[in-house]
């Protein structure tokens, strides 16, 4: 205070021809001294009268103080009702921002409810979600902790615990560490003095609790009460905020200057001295009243001593407080002064009477002013009569000798963003231990990419367990509520991080199954266009001639193209391969079926017709089996040809039967028609089979029949075994399994009903004879 009224004094461009000066008064901590000083310093007299002024004018232009919240509302409570100016530098409480109750309290220090909610966003910033709260069973405490409980679960942080303790109660507070001890919370917010703060200390010391981070409460972020060693262990790492304070240019210089001896209007300096140094000054009056151990004060000790210790004020928040609210009220007064001749604030742009001014009249100017300080920040009153909220960011770290120093790591600023508010050096910052690393504080262990959050029952949102992501979808983020859906073309890699492109599956040419495939078909095809050039080149022969020479040839070369129809299933499906795969399929196989029905029926014909007065003889001709064939193979081609023009089939991407891969393959169009088709084909062969099974005991030398239904027998075996396998395979391996079947199926023909005629042709040309066939034969051995 008297640094900053000499400043002001001395400065000819502010207040001249005007000396301020300054009257203290003190409490003792007594609310009853408290309201009797106040009625002093409004009356102007040594009795505080309610009501009453002996002055017609105030003895004073504004009140600074109290540091306390409950002795300012007290103070602002009786000044309120007059309009007198009171600017507080240290009480915190929200409720003084209320300017229907207290219409002429302003103060220099940020009110409560900025820190409450600076210390959530502190929370925020390095990550913890799972913090325990404890505070200080009061206004103070339970008002700040509400705060910060609404701005934690605003963030989506979570409290673990929350108690208010009381230093006269040593139960509680040993209850309260119990709480502290088994919760898995690591991050502790503080919300306390530093008296109820040792008592807490004690006793974790006394229970052996570790490895917690406190954040501090500007009630106790910069207490010299606890830095001593023993609470290190406790408190080393600690990060808290701290009213904002700054160098005041000179002032450092200015305590070192003061001494006893110079101080003439200060009644406390010699006690200061005497309780900063140790030591007691002679009683000129008495000098018995010195007891025996006490030190004479030399008066040859310096504050220049004790700088760098618990009295080093230069630096002090509530000095740097001090000395705003001196600055604002000298601006205040001094725009006062300066108002200019009919241009004043009030009415008829008068001026207030600068020698004989009213209380209301400089609260105006103080509610107006705004000064600018030495660090280049602007002091000014919001309407609820507050200060740009600005906190430093401290953090405790132990020195050499065990104890512990404030170690200035940050700021927040209240009047810039949320992204900018924070400005923290975190290389700066010293965790428990010596840890450089941020300690982590998490009811549950984050989940990674690939997993997602399950919450917990009856349990906060915080508390919750990891779980993979289902099939198909990723999370690419620490901490996922949700998992998202791969596009339908993508699917998630192993990790389920990131979503890649499908493989898309089809049975290729290239491949090794895809390339067997192919040799196969097309060596296949061979097979019957030779045994063909075998029967034209022995057409005259009995056996060929027996089997229906024209007939046969039909069927090997249906045969030809059975084996050559399987290609079409291989290859990317195009839209014309997929609208006649199937179709070709089917028609071929038809009139290979026809076919061998034609010839079963023939040989039947034919036996019969050799009985003296059958009917059946005029059945017996060529042309029988031709219409047998026509007619077999037209009604077939007529459902194809009803099949691709009313719903054709065409190449999709299948992504339901294997997951992760795009099987490109051909759908049916109409599956009904599908299999109406395979179920026409499978009539042909059933009747074929029935018809060549009842004529099985024809003279052994005339075998055709036999042929026949072991070739139908071995037909149906493969395509009814087809069915369920390619039921219960997926992707290209279905196509695969039915290639198969053309090909087996094929081949079961082939072998059965030309493979004996070709070995007696080419190895037994002795039984290729009539009467060999006629059963007049002798036996060969």
């Amino acid at each position: 205070m008297r640094f900053a009224l000499d400043e002001i004094n001395g400065n000819p461009s502010l207040l001249p021809n005007v000396t301020l000066g300054f009257q203290v008064y003190d409490s003792c901590f007594g609310l009853q001294q408290e309201l009797d000083g106040t009625l002093k310093m409004l009356t102007g007299q040594k009795q505080g009268v309610p009501n009453f002024s002996c002055k017609r004018y105030p003895p004073m232009s504004a009140i600074i103080g109290h540091a306390t919240s409950t002795f300012s509302i007290l103070n602002a409570q009786v000044l309120g009702l007059y309009r007198f100016p009171q600017i507080s530098h240290f009480s915190t409480s929200p409720f003084l921002s209320d300017k229907t109750q207290f219409p002429s309290f302003l103060r220099t220090t940020s009110h409560d409810v900025f820190q409450s909610k600076g210390l959530a966003q502190l929370v925020l910033h390095f990550g913890w979600t799972w913090v325990g709260l404890v505070a200080v069973d009061d206004d103070y405490g339970r008002q700040g902790i509400q705060i910060i409980k609404q701005e934690l679960f605003r963030g989506g942080a979570c409290v673990a615990f929350t108690e208010y303790i009381m230093s006269n109660n040593l139960k509680h507070i040993s209850y309260v560490t119990k709480i502290i001890n088994e919760s898995t919370a690591k991050v502790i917010i503080s919300f306390t003095k530093d008296i109820e703060k040792t008592f807490l200390l004690d006793e974790m010391l006394r229970q052996n609790v570790m490895g917690k981070i406190f954040l501090a409460t500007e009630g106790w972020s910069i207490s010299n009460l606890l830095t001593m060693a023993k609470y290190s262990s406790l408190l080393s790492g600690s990060i808290g905020f701290s009213f904002y304070s700054t160098s005041i240019a000179g002032f450092s210089e200015f305590l070192k200057t003061i001494h006893p001896l110079d101080t003439k209007e200060d009644p406390w300096t010699k006690t200061f001295w005497e309780k900063a140094f140790g030591c007691k000054f002679v009683d000129q009056i008495n000098p018995l009243n010195i007891r025996d151990n006490s030190t004479l004060c030399t008066r040859n000790e310096t504050m220049a001593s004790i700088m760098n210790g618990y009295y080093d004020l230069s630096t002090s928040s509530s000095a740097y407080n001090i000395y705003n609210a001196v600055s604002i009220i000298a601006k205040s007064l001094h725009d006062m002064q300066t108002c200019p001749k009919d241009k004043g604030p009030f009415n008829n742009g008068s001026c207030a009477d600068f020698m004989h001014f009213k209380p209301w009249q400089l609260l105006y100017y103080i509610q107006k002013a705004r000064v600018t300080l030495s660090n280049g920040r602007e002091l000014f009153f919001d309407k609820n009569g507050d200060p740009p909220a600005v906190y430093d960011i401290v953090n405790w770290q132990m020195n050499t000798d065990g104890t512990m120093r404030h170690v200035k790591v940050g700021i927040y600023d209240t009047t810039k963003t949320n992204e900018s508010a924070f400005v923290i050096n975190a290389s700066a910052i010293t965790w428990g231990s010596g840890q450089g690393q941020v300690p982590i504080s998490d009811c549950t262990q984050r989940c990674p990419p690939g997993f997602r959050k399950l919450l917990r029952k009856d349990m906060p949102i915080c508390c919750f367990q990891c779980i993979p992501c289902p099939l198909g979808e990723i999370s690419n983020g620490t901490d996922s509520l949700y998992c998202i859906k791969c596009p339908w073309d993508m699917w998630p890699d192993t990790k389920k991080v990131k979503c890649l492109s499908k493989n898309r599956e089809f049975l290729s040419y290239e491949e090794p199954l895809g390339a067997t495939l192919v040799a196969t078909s097309v060596f296949s095809s061979l097979l019957p266009v030779s045994i063909t050039g075998l029967f034209i080149c022995y057409k005259n022969t009995p056996i060929v001639r027996a089997s229906n020479f024209s007939l046969s040839c039909l069927l090997l070369i249906s045969m030809s193209l059975c084996f050559l129809s399987s290609l079409l299933f291989l290859g990317y499906p195009q839209p014309e391969k997929c609208l006649l795969q199937q179709v070709t399929f089917g028609t071929v196989f038809t009139l290979c079926v026809s076919c061998i029905l034609a010839k079963t029926f023939m040989v039947v014909f034919a036996f019969m017709a050799t009985k003296p007065g059958s009917r059946l003889k005029k059945w017996a001709s060529p042309q029988t089996s031709y219409m047998i064939v026509a007619l077999s193979s037209f009604l077939q081609l007529v459902l194809c040809i009803s099949w691709i023009s009313l719903a054709p089939p065409f190449p999709e991407d299948n992504i339901q039967t294997k997951p992760g891969t795009i099987i490109v393959e051909c759908n049916e169009g109409s599956a009904i028609t599908f299999w109406i088709m395979l179920g026409y084909l499978g009539l042909l062969a059933t009747i074929s089979f029935i018809v060549a099974f009842l004529a099985r005991r024809l003279p052994d030398s005339f075998n055709e029949a036999k042929f026949i239904t072991f070739s139908m027998l071995a037909f149906l075996s493969v395509w009814v075994s087809y069915i369920p396998a390619s039921l219960s395979s997926t992707g290209k391996y279905t196509l695969a399994m039915e290639v198969f079947a053309i090909l087996s199926s094929t081949w079961a023909l082939v072998i059965c009903m030309f493979v004996p005629k070709c070995f007696i042709i080419l190895f037994r040309p002795v039984m290729n004879s009539k009467e060999h066939l006629m059963g007049k034969h002798k036996s060969y051995h």
